[in-house]
């Protein structure tokens, strides 16, 4: 059976042939664009998660859970501290903690890392 013949990027600027579902490797789509809002992905409004972080401030001081840096630069993200994933609460205060961007770059690695460990040891 003869294979079909290479289509163009549905992209109307581009002129490269596609190479994943009709669009080549430069405008091929941005996985979960659009959905960078925590909010959006945990089904917590927009107000609520205001007033969830502004809570967890005025507890912590503004400071990191996990090493007790103040937020001078930029603030800090509101974090579950047991993820969802793993059974944490999604807006109970005792879950809830500022947390920095060092310290959420390297949490996030290690709940990936266990995320992608009990995928493969599912049946």
């Amino acid at each position: 059976m003869p294979d079909a013949p290479p289509t163009r990027c549905t992209d109307p600027e581009c002129h490269e042939y596609a190479t994943h579902r009709g669009r080549c490797d430069q405008h091929q789509p941005i996985p979960w664009a659009g959905r960078d809002d925590k909010a959006a992905r945990y089904g917590i409004s927009s107000g609520r998660w205001r007033t969830l972080k502004r809570k967890v401030t005025a507890r912590d001081h503004g400071c990191c859970y996990r090493c007790g840096a103040e937020p001078t630069d930029s603030p800090h993200a509101l974090d579950h501290v047991i993820p969802i994933s793993e059974g944490g609460s999604r807006t109970d205060l005792n879950n809830l903690g500022l947390i920095c961007t060092p310290c959420d770059a390297i949490k996030s690695a290690a709940e990936a890392l266990r995320g992608t460990q009990r995928a493969r040891n599912r049946p």
